[in-house]
């Protein structure tokens, strides 16, 4: 078990805005150019995880220290063949309430029940896999939480017709950017890591897997987006700073659902930019949480280059891609459009990797030429999905992936 230190960095206090805090004082430095995905129960009372991992030709696993619900097959372990983790998640001993990051805070992580007792699952799956020589990314998830939005709804995203998302905590409010710089301290707190990857870090939107969703097709890509703009009393303020009135806002956005319309160019970039703003605001104070525990480690940004999209991935503002180290942007889909949002993804000068998976629907014949095209449209890495999930048939497909990129680039390793 690793011990966490007690004497660092204690991040942010609770409510503490972020807004003004500085990126990135160091040199980019490049993350490892391909890694696995993997969660701590992969890893945990599996000793033959690390050949695996090796079997594919990796040598570096993303490996998720907070992560949200959910319930996952573990086709490979030794013991078990299921994972329900019922909600979000701190894959680390559970923090002291008392500590000065998290007093007086609304928000705090709470610990799993599912990982066999171990109190540290992040820590000592961390450095087993660091002791068989495999690099170690910690993998942080911010802002998808339905067990605090459901507990505290005015911090979460509200669409146009008053209807909250659960899942999903709005950056507007100083809570939730205080809560997301505590949670990145209290993961990598006292833990070695050699890169840190960082997924939901601004708004999610309307689109949602999980609880059985039964949305599929329900709206177009406009209705999407518009269902998509939070209309909390955080951003309501900020837009009303800005001149707009928020009932009028509401009701232009209601329209726009109902009718197919676009909204009018000045107010939908006024909403864009309340949005992009919160979002700076919250990746800042994670990134000075990570400077303080992992000042060496890279950054990653989970991240799509449509400044609209919401979710996991959310939309690259114009300051983003140069607060971080690379971007991993998502193309599980086989096809253009994937190939269009890595070259888009490349003009922000940031290094781009692309986030891939071998798991169904995706065809395994087709996975391996799409990491190549993927890779022709300028992906410098991959990010692959997932070294537990995939049975012995998919892994095979990831270590082809692999065994291609390294041929490719004329390296081994």
């Amino acid at each position: 078990m690793v011990t966490p230190a007690t004497d660092g960095p204690q991040g942010p206090a609770h409510g503490a805005d972020t807004r003004d805090a500085a990126g990135p004082a160091r040199p980019r430095t490049a993350p490892a150019p391909l890694s696995g995905h993997a969660y701590p129960w992969d890893v945990l009372g599996d000793p033959g995880f690390p050949d695996r991992v090796r079997a594919t030709g990796l040598s570096s696993v993303t490996l998720a220290a907070t992560y949200h619900s959910t319930r996952a097959a573990t086709p490979g372990h030794p013991a078990r063949r299921l994972v329900d983790a019922a909600h979000s998640a701190l894959y680390r001993p559970s923090p002291d309430p008392a500590a000065p990051r998290w007093a007086g805070a609304r928000l705090r992580p709470a610990a799993s029940s599912w990982t066999g007792g171990e109190p540290d699952p992040f820590g000592t799956a961390a450095n087993l896999l660091r002791a068989e020589g495999l690099a170690v990314t910690a993998w942080l998830v911010l802002g998808h939480d339905t067990r605090l939005g459901t507990a505290h709804p005015d911090l979460t995203v509200v669409n146009c017709y008053g209807e909250h998302y659960r899942y999903a905590l709005c950056p507007s409010h100083a809570e939730v950017r205080a809560y997301a710089a505590s949670l990145t301290a209290e993961a990598l707190d006292g833990v070695p890591v050699d890169g840190v990857s960082l997924e939901g870090c601004g708004q999610l939107g309307v689109v949602h897997a999980g609880v059985h969703e039964k949305t599929e097709g329900a709206w177009t890509a406009d209705e999407a987006r518009w269902l998509s703009v939070c209309c909390c009393a955080a951003c309501a303020h900020s837009w009303s700073a800005r001149g707009l009135n928020p009932g009028s806002v509401r009701a232009a956005l209601r329209t726009a659902v109902r009718t197919g319309l676009p909204l009018s160019d000045d107010l939908a970039s006024a909403l864009l930019a309340v949005r992009h703003e919160a979002t700076d605001a919250l990746r800042a104070g994670v990134l000075t949480a990570v400077r303080a525990e992992a000042p060496a480690a890279p950054v990653t940004l989970h991240a799509h280059p449509d400044p609209w999209a919401t979710g996991p991935s959310p939309g690259l503002t114009p300051r983003a891609a140069a607060d971080v180290d690379a971007l991993l942007v998502p193309v599980w889909p086989v096809g253009a459009a994937s190939e269009k949002a890595v070259q888009a993804a490349t003009d922000s000068g940031t290094p781009v990797q692309a986030y891939v998976t071998a798991l169904p629907p995706a065809r395994p014949d087709d996975v391996p030429a799409h990491a190549r095209r993927l890779r022709a449209a300028g992906a410098s890495g991959l990010g692959l999905y997932h070294l537990g999930l995939a049975p012995a048939a998919r892994l095979e497909v990831l270590g082809t992936i692999v065994r291609e990129w390294r041929q490719a680039e004329g390296t081994k390793e």
